[in-house]
């Protein structure tokens, strides 16, 4: 994908003096008192500031919070605890700027965070005389924000139509070489792991990767259905009965490859969706009516295991299983750690992954684990994001 890239700029010297506007991804989850709760997202966009700042650039940036309504802004949607943290984390002051829209005051050398983007009458929507007003701005734009790369809105299209030089940062590129070598370019075998509560949600994935995978590992809700689909009781599991004829097309496509996608021949079942029910290993063929499917059994992650040890690509997206309940959460330890140990190039992405892979501390065996939950499964889906789209286009000329 052919992206002019801001540390190429910098590389350069074309950042020095420059007036940069970086368009981050710092929405973080906050409590009720307004602390933040976790921080990876503002962690993840320090680099970019850093490497703008050491370049002598006057930098700007934003980013939205939460779901702010346009022209009325609230104490709530304030990035102020945002620019707190960058403080600490820059060793700097970050100063909070109000109104920004129509100009802003910052020297080389110095940073300071915009409000909320997202409050400003017409950045949904991608208003054209908004964008035109941002990329007035500055000299170079830097896009640094997977996580809202599949949004066209003013701070991630509009202002990228419109200024100077439009460019991604070095978290939003090194997204970008991660999918390539996943999907682009893969090393094979290339085995996914699709998992979730419901097909529906995942159909569109799913009839995407069967075109490009050689192992689909289906788990959660999506595997139930499968199960259905090759003909296997599966109690009162959760699943979705209209859709098993898709799930058997997605099957048929795979095999038309000489692909496959692993059904379960054991599953671990309970009689209720409870942390403290009594978990049952069972062979696939003998779940009972009153059964509730809630975790693969260990030879089914036995064989998946031994599959991801010998892939050359994986991309992973969803437990599969009910992981947040120990006694169901050894199909996907199983899985993670399998991951973990493989030779495989891994990127994994969705925000119960990520929590999977936190859980078993396995963060620095994964290969690339992605910042962007919708933008993530829209690129599995195949489709182009607007972010990528226009910065593709201004490389272009």
């Amino acid at each position: 994908m052919n992206v002019l890239r801001f540390s190429d700029l910098v590389a350069q010297g074309k950042a020095s003096g420059q007036r940069v506007f970086i368009r981050a991804d710092l929405n973080v989850p906050q409590d009720d008192d307004g602390r933040i709760t976790e921080d990876t997202r503002i962690r993840a966009s320090v680099p970019c500031i850093e490497m703008a700042l050491k370049a002598g650039a006057a930098v700007m940036v934003t980013s939205h919070l939460g779901r702010p309504t346009e022209g009325a802004f609230q104490p709530a949607d304030s990035l102020a605890p945002v620019a707190a943290r960058l403080s600490e984390l820059l060793g700097r002051e970050v100063p909070l700027v109000q109104d920004w829209v129509d100009g802003v005051q910052v020297a080389p050398g110095s940073v300071v965070l915009l409000e909320n983007c997202r409050v400003n009458k017409g950045e949904k929507k991608n208003d054209p005389a908004l964008a035109r007003k941002m990329a007035a701005l500055c000299d170079i734009y830097v896009n640094d924000a997977f996580g809202t790369a599949h949004r066209a809105e003013g701070t991630t299209y509009g202002i990228a139509e419109y200024a100077a030089v439009a460019c991604a940062g070095p978290l939003l590129a090194a997204e970008i070489d991660a999918i390539t070598q996943a999907l682009a370019a893969p090393k094979r075998p290339l085995v996914a792991i699709v998992a979730g509560s419901k097909v529906s949600t995942k159909l569109t994935i799913l009839k995407a990767l069967s075109a490009k995978v050689d192992q689909l590992i289906v788990g959660g809700g999506i595997a139930n259905t499968f199960m259905l689909a090759a003909g296997l009781p599966i109690g009162k599991s959760l699943a979705e009965p209209d859709l098993v004829d898709e799930a058997r097309a997605v099957i048929e496509a795979m095999r038309a490859r000489g692909a496959a996608v692993p059904i379960p021949t054991d599953v671990v079942t309970a009689k209720a969706f409870k942390a403290d029910a009594e978990a049952s290993v069972k062979q696939a063929q003998d779940v009972a009516e009153d059964d509730l499917i809630l975790d693969i059994g260990p030879d089914t992650a036995a064989q998946l295991a031994a599959q991801l040890k010998a892939a050359g690509t994986i991309v992973w997206n969803g437990p599969v299983g009910v992981f947040e309940f120990p006694a169901f959460s050894h199909g996907t330890e199983t899985i993670a750690r399998a991951i973990a140990d493989s030779e495989a190039f891994s990127i994994a992405g969705g925000g119960d992954t990520l929590a999977a892979i936190a859980q078993y501390g396995i963060e620095k065996d994964v290969g690339y684990i992605s910042t962007g939950g919708g933008a993530f499964l829209e690129i599995l889906e195949g489709k182009t994001l607007p972010a990528f789209e226009i910065l593709q286009k201004r490389a272009a000329g």
